[in-house]
């Protein structure tokens, strides 16, 4: 009983174990894209692939319901590839390992991919389905909406034709959301060339890991630890009192995803090795005490390691240390009349030195579009008054919320009528991809839902049982009760 194909509802679970066989990191998903074309093709549906690299299925509207508005069910084909260290996982070649643990999915030391790919088996199993009333029905899914949102960026005008988009990428059942945070990137980076290692020096590399990590959009809220502001916290002192040097740095490894694990290689003094572990289990004691009921397995330690070919030069060093230590991190803003919401947040994502450049890898998330800016300029002018290249990239627009919505008043009725309670009206602090739609398409009636989904973008990812059989119940009674055109 531990196959997830047992689940019910069958049909849904069903696609979503296909879609657990086949690799989908961002940014490699030409298997996946041509899985899904090939899918609609099998069914006999009308079936495009656009410049972009996304896929449209097209299923016309069971008797009785051609009248109805259509509707697009939308997801990303993409996963976000996130595994616990020492794993031999490889994202491009190897199957998710999903399994039943208890009420909830999950995977074995790797993300599970039920963000996006709950959504996507549901919209799938709309159209294999043969006993359920729907109008006619357009199944879109975009590349690399975890990368940039590419998909959704590429998307051409006229290529949809509903008139109603129901977005399935929401992480909490019982809320409907209709609105979301814009996000922009920044990119800082360091240039440098090596300085030779001071004669009597000793190398460590440093480990911090043990983590929880999380959405850098929807788990940014819960203050878990950031891999990166630790390291770089201990470091502060261990080059200001202990003679430490920095010879390399890597901290993360995806800009929206909270960072675990950091590691560094570091030199100092024959001498003051014992000194530098002493600092180390006091930082590690601090931190765990820091983030009790947080995080639960933090883990720093230092291991005799080679001596590294250079060292980053003392002042790009000190630069470095002092600016990733002051950049903003976490929530900055919470909405005034949601105060339960984020607003604003920054998520200092990725550091990683090769010898020549160390690069600084930012998310700045807003649902004000000048706050927005405001963080950004904050984190450019952090990073520029200590001489680093600051650049951003990537930006793309929130989704204003309207509560005036007939796709929100119409949800709202069948989950009253159905489930007895009035379902939550939400705004996500995350990157949805109906902002970039609705550029598109401005007169899209949009709205977003879910199943209960808990630490996407981690190896702790999973999805509860009962919340997606619910999901599925409430998308099949939905579609039977679209308005007329």
């Amino acid at each position: 009983m531990n196959d997830i194909r047992q689940l019910a509802p069958h049909l849904l679970w069903k696609h979503f174990y296909s879609l657990t066989q086949i690799p989908r990191p961002s940014g490699k998903i030409e298997p996946v894209g041509t899985f899904l074309a090939d899918f609609g093709k099998s069914l006999g549906l009308e079936t495009l692939r656009d410049a972009a690299g996304n896929v449209l299925v097209r299923k016309p509207a069971t008797p009785g319901m051609e009248n109805r508005k259509p509707v697009v069910l939308q997801a990303h084909m993409d996963m976000v590839p996130q595994k616990n260290s020492g794993i031999a996982h490889d994202f491009e070649k190897d199957p998710i390992d999903a399994y039943i643990d208890g009420e909830w999915v999950t995977a074995r030391d790797t993300t599970l991919g039920a963000d996006n790919g709950i959504g996507l088996a549901a919209a799938m199993a709309v159209l294999e389905s043969t006993d359920i009333a729907h109008p006619p029905i357009e199944m879109f899914v975009t590349v690399d909406e975890e990368t940039g949102m590419h998909g959704a960026f590429g998307l051409q005008p006229n290529f949809l034709q509903a008139e109603i988009l129901i977005n399935m990428d929401s992480e909490d059942e019982g809320e409907l959301y209709v609105g979301c945070a814009g996000g922009i990137d920044a990119n800082v980076s360091f240039a440098y060339s090596e300085v030779p290692v001071p004669e009597g020096d000793v190398a460590l590399k440093l480990t911090l890991k043990g983590l929880k990590g999380g959405h850098s959009g929807v788990d940014i809220h819960l203050q878990r630890a950031n891999a990166n502001k630790l390291m770089f916290r201990f470091l502060k002192e261990a080059v200001a009192d202990y003679e430490a040097r920095l010879a390399s740095i890597d901290g993360g490894s995806l800009r929206n995803a909270i960072p675990r694990e950091a590691f560094a290689v570091i030199t100092v003094p024959e001498e003051g090795v014992q000194d530098i572990q002493d600092l180390i289990d006091d930082y590690a004691a601090l931190f765990t005490e820091e983030f009790a009921g947080v995080e639960e397995g933090i883990s720093f330690t230092a291991e005799k390691t080679a001596l590294p070919s250079g060292l980053i030069p003392e002042e790009i060093q000190d630069d470095l240390i002092n600016s990733d230590t002051a950049c903003p991190n976490g929530v900055y803003r919470v909405i005034p009349e949601l105060p339960s919401v984020v607003e604003t947040s920054n998520n200092l994502a990725i550091v990683k030195s090769n010898g020549r450049t160390i690069e600084c890898k930012c998310l700045i998330r807003s649902s004000v579009e000048s706050r927005k800016e405001e963080l950004a300029s904050m984190v450019a002018s952090t990073f520029s008054l200590a001489g680093a290249k600051v650049e951003f990239s990537g930006a793309y627009p929130g989704w204003k919320p309207n509560l005036q919505s007939p796709i929100l008043k119409e949800m709202t009725k069948v989950y009253e009528d159905n489930y007895g309670k009035t379902p939550k009206v939400m705004i996500i602090h995350a990157g949805l991809e109906c902002g970039i739609l609705g550029m598109h398409y401005p007169n899209m009636d949009m709205i977003s839902f879910g199943p209960t989904i808990r630490y996407p973008h981690s190896p702790d990812e999973k999805v509860n049982i009962e919340t997606v059989g619910k999901f599925w119940d409430y998308l099949v009674k939905t579609l039977a009760n679209i308005p007329q055109k």
